[in-house]
């Protein structure tokens, strides 16, 4: 059945007739096989599992890791064994690493399928009976009850009272009123109240339906298939990392082809001999720790996020949130409380402003434009009355937390009358009438003070037409003048009214208050925003990241609450029907020039987000219902709502908020840019140790040299000052005025031309020093005692560089010097480290070490020493004499 098929605009004749249906009978055994063979069954297609070896297999899809693999088989082949186990340790190390950290099992689909309904109450051939859903079939007869999952997506064609719970597919929050009249054409999905879907819920009433789709031709299997389309993007980091290690890879080959041809042409090395060296130098400049510190690094984000209420479940995506330029935010519940409450009320005589949010309680009702607290006088008095005894709803305190029980805009006016400075209490209704959406009111009968009267809450327009207030009238000017007023600020109007009648009357109806009404007022409920979502909202702004709100709410609550929170300052909304007749181009446009998207459907959120990333923007979008699971996998950054949200929106996603508060995204972001720096000055720490190593390799075979290291040494150093010194990055604090400063460009290197300068003009300070050291030791000492020294001096001078690392353009000697306790602990692990394998023999012998002299040791601490301070004097002349932009 396909999804183009309007069949909330079709007549239930027209239905009946294409699906070969009969309302009272339903379908026959044959016409179910037939419908069966066509559509299929009632079910969502099974995803593809990959294998658990096959994941971890990906971890070594890596150019950088090929390399690896090729030195360890050409050492394998040579006889080197320790050689060969060092090298494939190292690889099988940083799989481990990357297998554990980023396993993850896509969900969604599953979490999909959770939602259908496993029974479904049918009719076929007149007889009512129970069926597994996954047999219903197009033209089948629904039953359905309140409490009911709904199975498949039906037209309705005979309801009473039914209300549904849609917010999992539409995104709102209040359960839908329905009913069986055709509607529009263009008719948004969130609007076809004479429909009902698949995944859904009934919160009240009964009805009958058409089933009109099945499995995946249902809303939930539209979204189900476009799952499946989305493609998982690759972060910004990953991006650059793929591209640095290519870029690395091809120079380390062409150097290592140019060097084994320069040395058996020049220096006639033994080629056996010769080719370990050029082993040694492909070892040496390959960051082979680096894989690993970033991941723990990203691990150790993920870890502070958590704690801040974050909760990510990809690694990259923490470094991907310091690059979000624009945050896609769902309104209900992430920028508002999700608490109705009442914050005007009118009389004749009076507007009153009404303080406190949520159903507790507390708060004033203060005259507008006075500090007085309003006076109840009679009018207000009999308002609230009629707010408290024609009302289903009540609110009680639990473990600290006010909560309504009924329909939440029921509650809040409960929590009004309480607020009031008097003794209102709701009165026993002697009759009822209730809430009908026909009507657009509810009445109650009770007998007050001697007399008998009906309180009635509704529709302020039903409301005035039922007080015979005539059109042209003062009065009823006046009351509609309010009602747009109140309705501009995004609020929801309820009117209240009230009517004297006989004593003798015991039962009322709809024709007892068909006139002669007199209204008491108005009350203007909200969804208020969040105090501290308003103060996050400034600070993206500041950030120069933008905010968007994406709602399925109304077009004048959605521009009210956008204006409130600061998201926009003009008029401008855009709706989901008019997205729906724009084309691509169209769609980049508006999504750049408008702030509030209202009224959209699944299907536009996912345009929305890609119409930004093809604007170049990286994009974070929030999301709690099964409709937004699309636009949650497609977007850079997709975060789900941890209270509200469904399973398939978490899974779908890449963060889930454990507060569904918009201003943890934004403590996220903060977060995502502190592991950014910090990576970045892991990357500036870790490639100066290759560059010196390569340097001393190339010096060594170019000018005829012993090899000043082995490459199983070369292995130790990298992954020993990757996985201790480097670690101590991980832990530095976001540096000052970081979230003041514009979000980096998607496309921005890595590697910034100062930083290559800084990585080269250290590789060469540590190569150069350690070369002319090494060259006056070898005069005297032995190879083994010469390597010990060499080893040595590039592990301190690494200790030493990362202390110049941790502040990139002020003297490391400031008062933050001690802040990073992680450096200290490090530094003191390093060392030790560096005496064990010196002076255990076991350990000294696999490494091939000399257990040195105390004398010896200060070589390395020299080193480090003038490493130190030279690069101090060039952060000083390179920030402030040459002032780098």
């Amino acid at each position: 059945m396909s999804i183009e098929n309007k069949w909330h605009h079709l007549t239930v004749e027209s239905i009946t007739e294409s699906l070969g249906t009969d309302k009272q009978h339903g379908l026959s055994p044959s016409a179910v096989n037939k419908h069966r063979e066509e559509y299929g069954s009632n079910t969502l297609p099974d995803k593809a599992v990959t294998p658990e070896w096959k994941k971890f297999v990906s971890h070594f899809n890596d150019i950088l890791i090929y390399i690896l693999l090729v030195a360890a088989l050409v050492t394998l082949i040579l006889g080197h064994y320790i050689d060969t186990v060092v090298i494939l340790l190292v690889a099988v190390i940083n799989a481990v690493i990357g297998y554990i950290q980023e396993n993850k099992a896509e969900k969604a689909l599953e979490g999909i399928r959770n939602l259908l309904s496993l029974q479904a109450t049918v009719l076929r051939e007149g007889i009512r009976a129970e069926i597994d859903s996954e047999h219903l079939v197009p033209g089948d007869i629904v039953i359905l009850k309140a409490g009911d999952k709904v199975p498949a997506d039906m037209r309705l064609y005979q309801v009473e009272r039914l209300k549904a719970e849609e917010s999992p597919l539409t995104g709102e929050s209040a359960s839908v009123e329905k009913q069986t009249a055709a509607l529009p054409e263009e008719t948004v999905l969130g609007d076809r109240t004479n429909m009902v879907f698949s995944g859904t819920s009934i919160s009240s009433g009964t009805a009958r339906g058409i089933v009109v789709a099945t499995g995946e031709d249902t809303e939930i299997g539209q979204i189900n298939r476009s799952m499946k389309e989305v493609e998982d993007m690759k972060t910004p980091l990953l991006q650059q990392i793929d591209t640095f290690g290519k870029m690395i890879s091809i120079v380390i080959l062409v150097l290592a082809l140019v060097l084994f041809g320069f040395g058996l042409l020049i220096h006639d090395y033994d080629w056996g001999e010769l080719l370990l060296s050029v082993i040694g130098l492909t070892v040496a400049a390959i960051p082979e720790g680096l894989p690993a510190i970033l991941t723990i690094i990203l691990a150790l984000g993920v870890q502070t996020m958590a704690d801040k209420k974050a909760i990510m479940r990809t690694l990259p995506s923490v470094e991907t949130l310091g690059a979000v330029t624009v945050i896609c935010s769902d309104k209900t519940g992430t920028l508002t409380k999700n608490e109705m409450t009442v914050k005007s009320v009118i009389t004749r005589d009076k507007l009153i402003n009404v303080t406190g949010t949520g159903y507790k309680p507390e708060g004033e009702l203060i005259e507008e434009e006075t500090d007085e607290s309003a006076a109840v006088k009679g009018g207000l008095k009999a308002l609230m009355t009629a707010m408290m005894t024609v009302n289903d709803a009540e609110i009680q305190e639990e473990e600290g937390q006010w909560i309504v029980r009924g329909d939440p805009t029921e509650g809040c006016l409960i929590t009004l009358a309480k607020k009031a400075e008097h003794n209102c209490e709701a009165l026993d209704l002697l009759s009822k009438i209730p809430f009908d959406s026909e009507y657009k009111y509810m009445a109650g009968l009770v007998e007050e003070e001697g007399q008998k009267k009906i309180y009635l809450k509704g529709a302020p327009d039903r409301l005035l037409d039922m007080a015979d207030l005539e059109a042209e009238s003062e009065e009823r000017a006046y009351w509609e003048e309010q009602v747009r007023r109140r309705s501009r600020k995004g609020e929801r109007v309820i009117a209240a009214a009230v009517k004297v009648v006989d004593s003798s009357l015991t039962e009322i109806d709809h024709e007892d208050v068909s006139g002669g009404l007199t209204l008491l007022g108005l009350t203007g409920i909200m969804d208020p925003p969040r105090e501290e979502a308003i103060e996050a909202v400034r600070v993206c702004r500041e950030a120069g990241i933008q905010v968007k709100m994406i709602t399925g709410d109304h077009k004048e609550t959605a521009l009210a609450i956008a204006k409130q929170m600061g998201i926009t300052d003009h008029d401008d909304v855009i709706e989901g029907r008019e997205l729906d007749l724009m084309n691509e181009e169209e769609i980049k446009q508006a999504v750049s020039q408008s702030d509030v998207f209202a009224r959209t459907s699944p299907n536009n959120k996912l345009q929305l987000v890609e119409a930004l990333q093809k604007n170049g923007h990286i994009s974070a979008m929030t999301g709690d219902g099964v409709n937004d699971a699309p636009a949650l996998k497609r977007a850079d950054i997709g975060v789900a709502m941890g209270i509200k949200g469904t399973e398939v929106a978490k899974e779908a996603s890449e963060m889930v908020l454990v507060d569904d508060n918009f201003s943890t995204i934004v403590n996220a972001v903060r977060e995502g840019r502190r592991v950014y720096d910090n990576l970045k000055k892991t990357i500036l720490f870790i490639l100066p140790t290759n560059g010196a190593e390569a340097f001393l390799v190339m010096g060594a075979l170019l000018l005829g040299l012993d090899m000043p290291l082995t490459p199983v040494q070369i292995l130790y150093v990298n992954m020993v000052t990757a996985v201790t010194v480097a670690l101590a990055l991980a832990f530095e604090p976001l540096e000052e005025g970081s979230m003041s400063k514009p979000p980096r460009k998607a496309d921005e290197q890595l590697l910034s031309p100062y930083y290559i300068f800084r990585i080269l003009f250290v590789s060469l300070l540590i190569g150069g020093i350690v070369m002319w050291m090494n060259g006056e030791l070898q005069q005297t000492y032995s190879l083994a005692h010469v390597n010990t020294v060499t080893l040595h001096a590039i592990v301190f001078a690494q200790l030493f560089h990362l202390f110049n690392v941790r502040n990139e353009r002020h003297f490391s000697l400031n008062r933050h010097f001690f802040e990073n306790k992680a450096a200290f602990i490090v530094s003191a692990l390093l060392i030790l480290f560096q005496l064990i394998v010196t002076y255990v023999p076991f350990l000294s012998e696999a490494l091939g070490l000399y257990p040195i002299e105390a004398f010896y040791w200060l070589f390395p601490l020299g080193l480090g020493l003038i490493v130190f301070i030279v690069v101090e004097i060039e952060k000083y002349l390179t920030h402030h004499v040459f002032k780098r932009k």
